[in-house]
């Protein structure tokens, strides 16, 4: 809608103070010019509104962080919205029997193919996606920052001869291993169900359906429920014959 407004609209990026001011040096004078400049104005007042929703919410996550008492913000790379996205994506730590198991729900643990002679890792599709895009932005933070011990250890990979992709793979990996020990060390820190993000009923045994997985089949082919009852066999009655 700037565009279409002024001729190249705003070069970089667009906020909704550069907007205003953009808008404040165009005169409309056609009316579908002016109308475009009134949804302009309008959708202004629409991002200032979600700016502040999302400040709100932000600083609401950072507070609930603090009091968690959670010492993953510790981890460089994680501040307190990733964090937040790794408690309440975990739940209780104490239901991953190791850091096997726990690679495995986050899809850090790369899949072995064996393809001639040669071991291949493949990406994991499987696990919890949104705990594995918190592995990826704590692994990419890291990368961008040649004094982290995640750069060292890319470097490393790459210097074995992986591929970028490859050695992202595998600081991922060892990044989950670091977050399982450090939320399996609050546990054993604050007892038994004292996790951040934890609640009493949080268990693996928790996670087991109320309700059947499969439902019953109700095609036509089925029988019913109540089956009718059988049928009496015919009873021929003979007649009685008399001689003439």
């Amino acid at each position: 809608m700037l565009c279409e407004l002024g001729a190249g609209g705003i070069s970089k990026e667009i906020t909704p103070n550069k907007a205003q001011r953009l808008l404040e040096t165009l005169t409309p004078t056609t009316p579908v010019e002016r109308t475009r400049h009134q949804l302009a104005a309008d959708h202004i007042e629409d991002l200032r509104h979600l700016d502040t929703q999302l400040r709100a919410s932000r600083r609401r996550v950072e507070e609930a962080v603090a009091a968690s008492g959670t010492t993953l913000t510790d981890i460089f790379g994680i501040g307190p919205i990733v964090a937040a996205m790794i408690i309440g994506h975990t739940r209780d730590v104490a239901r991953f029997t190791g850091r096997d198991h726990f690679a495995a729900y986050c899809g850090t643990a790369p899949v072995a193919f064996e393809s001639g002679g040669r071991s291949i890792h493949r990406l994991s599709l499987r696990g919890n996606r949104q705990l594995n895009h918190a592995m990826h932005i704590v692994a990419v933070t890291q990368i961008a920052h040649r004094h982290s011990p995640g750069r060292d250890f890319y470097d490393r990979k790459l210097a074995e001869g992986k591929t970028p992709k490859e050695a992202l793979r595998a600081l991922k990996r060892r990044i989950s291993d670091v977050v399982f020990a450090q939320l399996r060390a609050e546990t054993t820190r604050r007892g038994p169900g004292g996790q951040a993000g934890a609640t009493d009923t949080s268990s693996a045994a928790g996670l087991t359906p109320q309700q059947p997985a499969l439902r019953k089949n109700h095609s036509r082919t089925t029988t019913n429920a109540t089956t009718p009852p059988p049928r009496r066999p015919r009873q021929r009655h003979r007649g009685i014959r008399t001689r003439s």
